[in-house]
């Protein structure tokens, strides 16, 4: 336990469900620790107003900046860590510092708009990353004070679910895939995800009603955008689901991270499908906890072997729970975080 340790924790709520945020702030508080929340997009002036006039931006972002260190006064954390870093300038940081407070930095976007990220880093103690595909931008930028460190699942969130008959005639299909689509973004979620239609295949997010007619996927759409408590039955009501990551469609910057969904899949007791993110590969195994595709040929043929053979497919979806439960929560996260700042 680490009772006594007080946290500043900055990050960003989402109003509808339940995010990266919630496990991280809950997971503190489940080790002992006394946290305080900062919500770090608390701007005054609506960003439809403050994003045409820079003037505007720098007051409203100085603005919160000084919110913040007014919490941190008064609060005196033992430790501050931002989720994300866009908005936390530099000489906050530094004030920080110079009232004792320890500071991290755990940036989790793909590595795409990332100046201000290399800006502000060396003003922490320490910065977290969930994509390995920063570390050669550290390591450009001499940013020597960093690490990675992936996301996680929260075993009271995603776990397997008991379903009625009902749900399972929405929810049930033999492939389940959750997640966004847009053209401009995810070309090859489309690709891979129309190669699997002659499957009992299911789609569900946000973009997919936009396919054209003539998708041969059109038809296996289930659901727009699924909140967690949806997902947790979809996933329970499938024999395997997919995970397809985000990759530049212009092949820069390169990204490696492993998602959440590579935890939170597993944490729900089905067979994730997944492509070869080279962080999976340092976590996770294929074959016995979970099973990685290199191409949609490979998909395919695992994808009819996995379904042709049951025990195997239950023996590594149990192995995956089992691995993800006991090495990748965000308590085992929050754990490492207070260690590498020295607070344990």
């Amino acid at each position: 336990m680490s009772r006594g340790i007080k946290v500043l924790f900055s990050s960003n709520r989402n109003p509808n469900f339940e995010t990266f945020t919630d496990y991280i702030e809950k997971a503190f508080k489940e080790i002992g620790c006394e946290i305080v929340f900062f919500e770090n997009r608390d701007f005054i002036i609506p960003w439809r107003i403050r994003g045409k006039f820079n003037f505007l931006q720098k007051i409203d972002l100085k603005a919160l900046n000084k919110r913040l260190l007014n919490i941190a006064k008064t609060f005196k954390p033992d430790l501050f860590l931002e989720d994300g870093g866009w908005n936390i300038l530099a000489e906050t940081m530094e004030s920080m510092k110079r009232l004792g407070i320890k500071t991290a930095m755990w940036t989790n976007d793909v590595p795409i708009k990332f100046e201000s990220i290399i800006r502000a880093a060396p003003h922490y103690d320490h910065v977290f990353t969930t994509d390995s595909g920063y570390i050669e931008l550290f390591i450009k930028n001499n940013i020597k004070n960093y690490s990675v460190l992936n996301f996680a699942c929260d075993p009271d969130f995603h776990k397997p679910v008991i379903l009625s008959n009902e749900e399972m005639k929405i929810y049930g299909c033999d492939i389940s895939f959750v997640g966004s689509y847009t053209s401009e973004c995810y070309p090859n979620r489309r690709i891979i995800l129309e190669s699997l239609t002659d499957f009992d295949i299911g789609v569900w997010g946000p973009g997919w009603e936009n396919l054209p007619d003539s998708s041969p996927l059109k038809r296996r759409v289930r659901g727009g955008h699924a909140r967690p408590e949806e997902w947790v039955k979809i996933y329970s009501a499938s024999k395997m689901a997919l995970c397809i990551h985000y990759q530049s469609p212009y092949g820069m910057p390169k990204t490696h991270q492993a998602t959440t969904k590579v935890f939170e899949i597993p944490a729900c007791g089905v067979l994730l499908v997944v492509d070869a993110q080279k962080d999976i590969m340092t976590l996770l195994k294929s074959g016995e906890h979970l099973v990685v595709y290199k191409n949609v040929d490979d998909l395919r043929a695992k994808v009819l072997y996995y379904l042709n053979n049951e025990d195997e497919r239950k023996t590594i979806a149990e192995n995956g729970r089992r691995e993800v439960l006991e090495k990748h929560t965000y308590k085992h996260r929050v754990e490492t975080i207070l260690k590498t700042v020295g607070l344990k």
